[in-house]
């Protein structure tokens, strides 16, 4: 029920901002009258405000579901805060650890839109420099990390925000090119338990990743491990010790 206690000064960006805080505790995308019901507020201005919010890019609408979701300018949001807050200084000490265990270079990225960007990097003794340093974006349909934060989003989430093939960037030829390719691979992501990536970033290199949820149950960040691709390595071993670096960084995120 919405709380009434404090009479908001700016009616009109109390209730965007409740707005929001909905969408983002909810497992996938709600119809506008679930929204306007359980906040209390009319339903006129519950389209209005949408609507506006939709023009913006911080709430998508899913016509054929009546539906609407968390758009890619609220994920900015998101990764925002996870650059400026306890995200990254959390995760940096586990970084380390998981790199000095598996021997591998390790790297922990949020989601910013159809990107990943990626806040912490720990790199292997005597293992070759990755395009993965602190900074830097890229597609996350075809990283590791990108694909496990994908794979924890309701799927109606994923629709959204790669609708057609334009959607999809490509970098070495490899990957993921058309919506149902990529609903195959976080298929296989689900199934597996962790994601796995395969010279789409860079040639000659493999990545396995894991979703770092938060209290909600939204891919807060992931973690994933990589080193060269003609090194063999047991990738279900590698995403058990990931899953556990996983798991504390949760465990972490949930005491801040």
């Amino acid at each position: 029920m919405p709380d009434n206690s404090i009479p908001p000064q700016v009616p009109a960006a109390d209730q965007t901002l409740r707005i929001l805080s909905f969408l983002a505790r909810q497992r996938g995308p709600v119809a506008a009258s679930t929204i306007a019901t359980t906040l209390g507020i009319p339903r006129s201005s519950t389209y209005h405000l949408l609507a506006a919010l939709e023009a913006h890019g911080f709430v998508i609408h899913l016509p054929t579901e009546r539906r609407w979701g968390l758009g890619t300018a609220a994920f900015e949001l998101a990764g925002g805060y996870s650059r400026q807050q306890p995200l990254a200084r959390l995760g940096r000490p586990l970084i380390a650890a998981l790199a000095d265990r598996a021997g591998e270079s390790a790297h922990l990225a949020v989601m910013t839109g159809r990107d990943v960007l990626y806040i912490v990097e720990e790199r292997a003794p005597r293992r070759p420099a990755l395009v993965t340093d602190v900074g830097v974006r890229l597609p996350a349909h075809l990283t590791a990390t990108g694909r496990a934060m994908l794979a924890a989003l309701p799927r109606e989430q994923v629709r959204a925000l790669y609708p057609d093939a334009s959607a999809f960037a490509d970098r070495t030829g490899r990957g993921p090119s058309r919506p149902s390719e990529l609903r195959d691979v976080l298929r296989e992501v689900r199934t597996r338990g962790w994601a796995v990536e395969d010279g789409e970033v860079t040639l000659g290199l493999r990545s396995v990743g894991v979703a770092v949820r938060d209290h909600a149950g939204w891919p807060a960040a992931a973690i994933a491990l990589t080193w060269p691709a003609d090194d063999a390595r047991d990738e279900a071993a590698l995403g058990a010790l990931i899953s556990e670096a996983a798991a504390e960084l949760e465990r972490r995120i949930g005491r801040a």
